[in-house]
C-alpha cells in the first residue's frame, strides 16, 4: 500500500511541476525532479532495508517507485516539440 501511495504522490508532484514550469524550462525542471525522486527513493531504500528488508527485495519495488513518476515526465517532456 505504501508503494502505491508513493508512487501517486510522486506522479503528482512531476505533473503539478510539468504543468507550473514554463516550455522552454521543463526539460532541467525534469532534471531536478529526477535527481530529488531518486534521492527520496534512496532513502526509502535505506528505510526498508534497515526494517529487515532484503536487497534483492527493495530493488524490484524501487525501481517502480521511481521509474514510474520519473518516466512519465520524461515522456511526457520528450513527446512535446519545444517552442523555445
Amino acid at each position: 500500500m505504501r508503494l502505491l501511495i508513493m508512487i501517486i504522490i510522486g506522479v503528482a508532484l512531476v505533473l503539478l511541476l510539468l504543468l507550473t514550469c514554463p516550455k522552454p524550462r521543463q526539460h532541467t525542471a525534469m532534471w531536478v525532479f529526477s535527481l530529488a525522486w531518486l534521492g527520496v527513493c534512496a532513502w526509502n531504500l535505506s528505510v526498508g532495508l534497515s526494517h529487515g528488508y532484503a536487497l534483492g527485495e527493495e530493488l524490484l519495488v524501487h525501481a517502480l517507485l521511481f521509474g514510474v513518476p520519473a518516466g512519465l515526465g520524461w515522456w511526457r517532456v520528450c513527446r512535446e516539440p519545444s517552442s523555445a
